[in-house]
């Protein structure tokens, strides 16, 4: 089972008028840092500020009259479950999201905000995971998890259509790695369109539970810990069906990033491109301001959320924090 190029321009029409087609822009900045045209994919600018919501109404529009009347139920590191109470309050029926004590207070009160019912439990995605799990079985909601679902890889795979119309040259795209339902629907669309353009994920070297898995060769679990890129915690699950072998089959690389250059990614995001970005959001610019990977020819970065804590944002841009550990100190 995987999810293809007829699979992402389904969910394209299905999704239309839902989503925001965001724009892609040339950074001046990166550009001359590198040499070569840098482009940044604005999804931060969504409606809920992540690109989960594309994956979000896609599943949701996927499901039939009975699935609607029982609700759906997810666990979340926060922009999912944003995304999912969006798409469900616009469908007018019940959305649960089960978060652990990791997420941040801020995502949480915009989860609420939406109307979603708000479960904390335990310390990571795994132990929400256990809630999740229990609430199908004993009150029949449905479950729309954060990645592993082939509707939620295929609505998030419309950002890479975008990214190929937009930039139809491009050499490489770095694209935010975690439980990989991003990174994966992303790779399938490019591939599916432009077989040479490479597909690097990023992520953090705090507990970057795909990258184990990928370098086990199998789903394995990792310790999450806190990390300025947030968004990319949790596990991938051991019974993974979807996104492992996606990513192990289309990405071309991984690369890991280390506290302090994504801050760096966060800072340079505000201070050279004027765009506030979570962590999770700032790992491509963060990868190419460390050289690693280095790029030839045109090269596009998803700046794939914004809901950071402005605190902790405010600390990070006037260079007080720049370590997971100074962020929840």
């Amino acid at each position: 089972m995987t999810v293809e190029l007829k699979h992402i321009r389904a969910a394209r029409e299905r999704i239309a008028g839902k989503v925001e087609r965001t724009a892609t822009v040339l950074s001046q900045s990166l550009s001359d840092r590198t040499g070569g045209p840098v482009y940044l994919k604005l999804e931060h600018h969504q409606t809920t500020g992540a690109f989960k919501l594309r994956g979000a109404s896609n599943a949701i529009a996927a499901l039939s009259a009975d699935e609607k009347s029982r609700g759906v139920v997810a666990a979340s590191t926060g922009n999912h479950g944003r995304a999912l109470a969006h798409a469900a309050k616009l469908e007018g029926i019940r959305a649960v999201i089960c978060m652990s004590k990791l997420v941040s207070e801020n995502k949480l009160d915009a989860i609420r905000r939406l109307g979603a019912d708000v479960r904390i439990v335990g310390n990571s995605q795994d132990d929400a995971q256990q809630e999740v799990d229990r609430l199908v079985a004993e009150e029949g909601l449905v479950m729309l998890p954060p990645f592993d679902h082939p509707d939620i890889i295929a609505g998030q795979g419309t950002l890479g259509l975008e990214i190929m119309e937009q930039v139809p040259d491009a050499a490489a795209v770095l694209v935010p790695l975690s439980g990989g339902g991003l990174a994966a629907g992303v790779a399938a669309a490019i591939k599916g369109v432009s077989p040479n353009t490479k597909v690097i994920g990023i992520s953090m070297a705090r507990g970057a539970a795909m990258k184990a898995s990928l370098d086990a060769g199998r789903p394995v679990q990792v310790e999450e810990l806190p990390t300025l890129a947030d968004s990319l915690g949790g596990g991938i699950g051991l019974d993974n069906q979807l996104t492992f072998a996606m990513c192990r089959d289309l990405l071309d690389d991984v690369v890991l990033l280390a506290e302090d250059e994504i801050a760096a990614g966060i800072r340079h995001a505000y201070g050279q491109e004027r765009e506030i970005v979570e962590g999770a959001g700032a790992v491509g610019i963060g990868a190419l301001l460390a050289g690693k990977p280095s790029t030839n020819g045109p090269t596009v970065l998803i700046l794939s959320g914004r809901n950071i804590d402005m605190a902790l944002h405010r600390r990070i841009v006037c260079g007080e924090a720049a370590t997971a550990t100074e962020r929840v100190a």
